[in-house]
């Protein structure tokens, strides 16, 4: 009997036991039947794409985010080329004195606009006066021989005469007419008209003038320097003329034609493009590169042009209708390049404030938004502001882009990973 009543008790202690796991194990199981109804079982898994990320309508307008799609634009294709300024030597002058003597005026400075036949400075030496005063000796003394070649002739012709006396007087006179000759050259060289010189008015400095008109680009002497022929005392640059040599390379050359447009910046002030056009197309190469020159004559405004500037300039190929959107939509990571597709809308929990959510009914409330992929591309032709785009994976055809708030869609898919790889 004691036997028997001991086995009753251990049923009736076990039952419950089996009862209780049975039903925890059911009710774990109808809860994940329902988590995967109402789908937060898988909240957890849509953050694991890291190609894509989720803004709200008070984010998307709070930095905004513009939308639009891939267009079809009319782009100028460009081959890119370095090269310098530079100014044809006819067009640059080094000023020089052709005289010895002492500088004793200085008219210009560097960045003076000058004249063709402008005084840009004066020299000064006694020795300008001695060739003016044997001029004028000079010419005294022809007119003496004359009147002596005149008067032999005419003895000559009434046999009272000897003939060696003729042609002695003629000889003295024909010396003296070339000793004239050689000083009148002279004091021409000297920017002086020898029939505007008279006795007692000899001129004893001298006008140094620009051969060409142009801006003084460098002032080589100083008030008392001694100058001669070899001393250069200014160089003026016709800018006017400015053209570019630029460096392209063999296998471009065939791209090339004459009149073709060039835009350029300067290396060291890319903000201000120039245009220029092809003239000229080089036939040997520079030194031992494989690079051709190519001349192109600038247009338009040259302010802040200098010869020997480095530049880089565009050459306009030929237009194409091509896929592409803003260049400001496209970005960059780790090399490759992206454009942000939206794949759908959402609706998120917005939290109250303090962060912490609150499952009461009436204090859920959900605030709407867009989900946007990552998709990468190949960059292309860029002009007017847009860049054509090879897509390197398919997208629908009228899907929409973000064209405007690139960087900070990336900015916001960067900070997403981040915070996820914290926990």
């Amino acid at each position: 009997m004691k036997k028997y009543l001991i086995i009753v008790i251990t049923a009736f202690v076990i039952a419950p036991s089996f009862i209780s796991c049975s039903g925890k194990g059911n009710a774990e199981a109808a809860s994940a039947e329902e988590l995967k109804k109402t789908g937060e079982g898988e909240h957890e898994d849509e953050h694991e794409n890291t190609n894509t990320t989720s803004l709200s309508d008070a984010q998307l307008k709070s930095i905004g985010i513009e939308l639009g799609g891939i267009e079809e634009k009319q782009l100028t294709a460009s081959l890119k080329a370095n090269g310098v300024l530079k100014v044809p030597n006819q067009n640059k002058a080094s000023v020089n004195s052709v005289y010895n003597g002492v500088i004793k005026s200085l008219l210009v400075q560097p960045g003076s606009r000058v004249s063709k036949g402008q005084v840009i400075a004066t020299v000064t030496n006694p020795e300008f006066v001695q060739v003016q005063s044997d001029y004028l000796n000079v010419s005294a003394k022809i007119g003496l021989a004359e009147l002596e070649v005149k008067r032999q002739k005419e003895l000559n012709a009434g046999n009272a005469g000897a003939l060696k006396n003729l042609q002695a007087a003629e000889t003295e006179l024909s010396t003296l007419r070339t000793a004239k000759s050689t000083y009148e050259q002279q004091i021409l060289l000297m920017g002086i008209n020898p029939a505007n010189l008279s006795n007692g008015k000899l001129i004893s400095v001298l006008s140094i003038k620009s051969p060409i008109s142009g801006e003084v680009s460098d002032v080589k002497v100083e008030m008392g320097s001694y100058v001669d022929f070899s001393t250069a005392v200014a160089r003026i640059v016709d800018n006017s003329q400015l053209h570019l040599d630029l460096f392209v390379y063999e296998k471009d050359i065939p791209k090339l034609k004459n009149n073709q447009l060039i835009h350029f910046t300067l290396t060291n002030n890319p903000g201000k493009e120039y245009d220029a056009q092809i003239y000229s197309l080089g036939s040997s190469f520079e030194g031992e590169s494989k690079a051709v020159t190519v001349h192109a004559k600038v247009q338009g405004d040259k302010t802040g042009l200098i010869d020997g500037m480095t530049i880089t300039a565009a050459i306009s190929l030929n237009r194409k209708s091509k896929p592409a959107v803003p260049t400001d939509a496209i970005v960059t990571v780790a090399g490759q390049d992206y454009i942000f597709m939206v794949t759908d809308e959402h609706a998120e929990p917005a939290l109250p404030a303090g962060g912490e959510e609150h499952h009461e009914e009436g204090n859920h409330k959900e605030e709407k938004g867009l989900t946007f992929e990552k998709i990468p591309v190949v960059k292309g032709t860029t002009d007017v502001g847009y860049t054509e785009i090879t897509l390197l994976k398919a997208i629908p055809k009228d899907a929409k882009i973000v064209v405007k708030g690139a960087f900070f869609v990336l900015a916001k898919m960067t900070n997403a990973g981040e915070g996820e790889h914290g926990h």
